[in-house]
């Protein structure tokens, strides 16, 4: 459902909420080579993140990208509306431009709860409501 920039951001920014604490910040090429993402790739998109307030960066001998509580705070949703957009929640899964609740492809009512349910979780967690979640091994991030 989402496309490998999102994922690769979403991934590399719970990666900072896990392991970048207080001063300590991390390179791009620590983010590339854990998560497997081309280090120019994950560079880009962190640069983005960084123009957009969604995560933080310093210059320097001891620079890097690191999350404030401010960012920590924002919402995964953001993440996604910044690089897909908001389109991924309202257009036809199987591509059709008439597709609508007046006018529904087949999959239309199957996937509608499910996709509601995904912006809900989205919307309404933090980039620190799913750290904690792997920091309390609920979840995990192939590392």
């Amino acid at each position: 459902m989402f496309s490998n920039s999102v994922k690769y951001a979403i991934n590399a920014v719970l990666y900072l909420a896990i392991n970048s604490k207080g001063s300590e910040k991390i390179l791009a090429r620590d983010i590339s080579e854990t998560i497997s993402v081309p280090k120019a790739y994950i560079a880009k998109l962190l640069q983005d993140l960084v123009r957009h307030n969604i995560i933080s960066s310093a210059r320097g001998p001891k620079g890097g990208f690191y999350l404030t509580e401010a960012n920590r705070k924002i919402p995964i949703i953001r993440i996604v509306e910044l690089i897909d957009g908001e389109e991924i929640f309202k257009s036809c899964v199987l591509g059709l431009s008439q597709c609508n609740d007046a006018k529904p492809c087949p999959l239309h009512e199957k996937i509608s709860p499910y996709r509601w349910s995904l912006l809900t979780a989205l919307e309404y967690n933090t980039i620190q409501d799913f750290a904690d979640e792997i920091i309390q091994s609920k979840s995990y991030l192939a590392q």
